[in-house]
């Protein structure tokens, strides 16, 4: 039961927290969209083998965006 419970608060932290990076994220909005969509699905690739690819493929673009942008 235990277990459920923690799922189910992993799950629903982890929602939150993409839904509200989401929203931060939008033009016009300020506040740390991304970093915030990043925990979010930190958070629920706990969970879910779907959000730990995202998560991943997020963190390879981030390193290649870098990379370029500080010229190398």
């Amino acid at each position: 039961m235990l277990r459920h419970t923690l799922r189910a608060g992993r799950v629903a932290v982890g929602l939150a927290l993409v839904a509200v990076g989401v929203v931060l994220a939008l033009p016009g909005v300020p506040g740390p969209g991304l970093p915030v969509v990043f925990g979010g699905l930190t958070v629920l690739s706990t969970e879910f083998h779907w959000a730990r690819r995202l998560r991943d493929q997020m963190r390879r673009t981030f390193a290649r965006f870098t990379r370029s942008a500080h010229g190398g």
